[in-house]
């Protein structure tokens, strides 16, 4: 048992018991610490404490006994993937969550043990590392090559040491870097957190780094790419410092991304690719490559798989709100531009306010709504008004529509539409992110010129005045994703509306595949 003594000073007291047994032991990591006092192998004047967080007093003795590893290590029987073999090395493909060697945080279950038990030669090589001339963090999956004999490992160390090995990673990484770029930005000790790496100048103990990338793949919105990064020098942490000093830190990375970037994937998104480097004996270049684990594409999807946007628009007459509300009856979330413009319009609406301060009461009812018809009226004979309300009008739409979708997004929701009649003719086509899927909603002009005339009184003035507004029907539906017929009764258009929904999920999952085709071809191209 390896043990520490010491007494709480007037400057150490109230502090807590694992900070003052890190900065008497800083060989430690603090996560290590915490689980030897949890352990009990902590006491305080003579009692065990097994609270890392116990607040500790003036002249209190504090003993701390850590367990040694043993110095002869056991082997153990567990999963190894070995890719590659002879008598001088192994090449293996280490998964995420597996420590590479024993350390007094993690004296068992480690890659080096598993690899006993395999290659029991191992076991003539001494210490705790045998056969590993370099390192993956527990949580970074891929390729690592391990020496069997002591003369093949100190060949292979001096290679690394002299940077002879090419070493190339895939990251997952928040934001869009630059599609290739370097950091050379030298990297030591954090100077407080004792766990961490960080950027800090040569003058300070940081060592050189450089790092390069090259960015293969981002998602629509562009806040993820997928990186291939090259590690000309090995320094603890190297690529996860580095990208997150540079603003686009690893999804999953739970010491150096925020912690939203951290709940994006289970892990840091860090998976060592290809690895190549001269045999110590034959002198053969040898080459390897792996791809990532399935969590790595899952995460990258998962993420980019942002909620599904509609836009259901259509010429006046032609059934928008009639299959908006076929959706609605069968689940989707809706909204309608025509809504929110009747709430702009309502007593002390924002549009009808804007309005009396614009005309006077002129345009207004009793009671202080817009008079839509006195409106309509004005802005066929002022050109001028026209312009200056729409552009209103539309800006304050178009933001309700976009709180809309952001907030069910937000939510979870997969699936959400917005009736918008004069989508293209706004300009809105290139607003909104990620694009929404356009669904035209198409009727013979004869039949909506009854229709409107029927439900809604409309005269065929105004409906052709109206029209006149809007782009042609023809070109309105060449502009859409996809075009509904609404050429018969309600119980056709909603029967129609029930295979557009069938016909949308065979298109996402099919473009989910995609996605996942282009990721896989990624890294068997490159």
């Amino acid at each position: 048992m390896s043990s520490l003594q010491l007494e709480i000073t007037a400057a150490q007291a109230g502090q807590r018991l694992d900070r003052i047994l890190s900065d008497a032991k800083p060989d430690l990591s603090r996560a290590a610490l915490q689980k030897a006092i949890q352990s009990g192998h902590c006491t305080v004047d003579g009692l065990v404490e097994t609270r890392p967080a116990a607040k500790v007093k003036t002249g209190q003795q504090v003993h701390l006994q850590l367990p040694e590893i043993s110095s002869q290590l056991q082997p153990e029987e567990g999963h190894l993937e070995v890719l590659w073999q002879d008598e001088h090395l192994v090449v293996c493909n280490k998964p995420a969550g597996l420590t590479v060697h024993p350390c007094p945080s993690c004296p068992e279950q480690t890659l080096v043990q598993r690899l006993l038990a395999r290659f029991p030669q191992l076991g003539k090589i001494e210490g705790q590392r045998p056969g590993i001339v370099h390192r993956l963090d527990k949580d970074t999956s891929g390729l690592l090559v391990v020496a069997l004999t002591e003369t093949d490992r100190l060949s292979l160390s001096n290679a690394f040491a002299e940077r002879q090995v090419h070493k190339e990673y895939l990251a997952l990484v928040a934001g869009l870097p630059p599609q290739s770029g370097q950091c050379l930005e030298s990297v030591g000790r954090h100077p407080t957190a004792k766990v961490k790496m960080a950027i800090v100048p040569e003058n300070r103990g940081g060592r050189h780094a450089h790092t390069e990338w090259q960015r293969l793949w981002h998602s629509e919105d562009k806040s993820i790419s997928l990186l291939a990064v090259r590690i000309h020098t090995g320094r603890t942490h190297q690529i996860r410092v580095h990208m997150a000093h540079l603003g686009f830190p690893l999804l999953g990375d739970k010491l150096y991304a925020p912690k939203a970037v951290q709940s994006m994937a289970p892990r840091q998104m860090l998976h060592a690719w290809r690895l190549s480097f001269t045999h110590p004996v034959s002198g053969e270049t040898i080459k390897f490559s792996c791809p990532p684990p399935e969590d790595v594409p899952n995460a990258a999807l998962s993420t980019d798989r942002r909620m599904q946007r509609l836009v259901i628009t259509g010429n006046p007459g032609s059934g928008k709100s009639a299959f908006t509300a076929c959706l609605a009856q069968k689940g989707v979330p809706v909204i309608s531009a025509d809504t929110i413009v009747a709430d702009l319009y309502a007593p002390k609406g924002t549009g009808s306010q804007w309005i009396a301060r614009l005309c006077g009461g002129s345009l207004l009812e009793a009671d202080g709504s817009v008079n839509k018809e006195a409106l309509l009226a004005a802005m066929q004979e002022d050109p001028v008004l026209r312009r200056d309300v729409e552009q209103t009008v539309h800006a304050l739409t178009r933001q309700a529509v976009e709180t809309f979708w952001s907030r069910l997004e937000a939510q979870g929701t997969p699936l959400a539409a917005a009736e918008i009649p004069l989508y293209f003719e706004c300009g809105w086509q290139q607003l909104f992110s990620p694009k929404p899927l356009t669904v035209g909603i198409h009727c013979p002009m004869p039949l909506r010129t009854v229709r409107t005339a029927e439900t809604r009184g409309w005269s065929p003035e105004k409906m052709a005045a109206l029209e006149a507004w809007q782009w042609p029907e023809e070109r309105k539906m060449a502009a859409c994703d996809m075009i509904i017929t609404n050429d018969k009764d309600l119980q056709h258009l909603d029967e129609e509306a029930t295979r557009f929904l069938q016909q949308l999920q065979l298109h996402l999952e099919k473009s989910h595949r995609q996605q996942a085709d282009l990721l896989a071809s990624l890294w068997i191209e490159h």
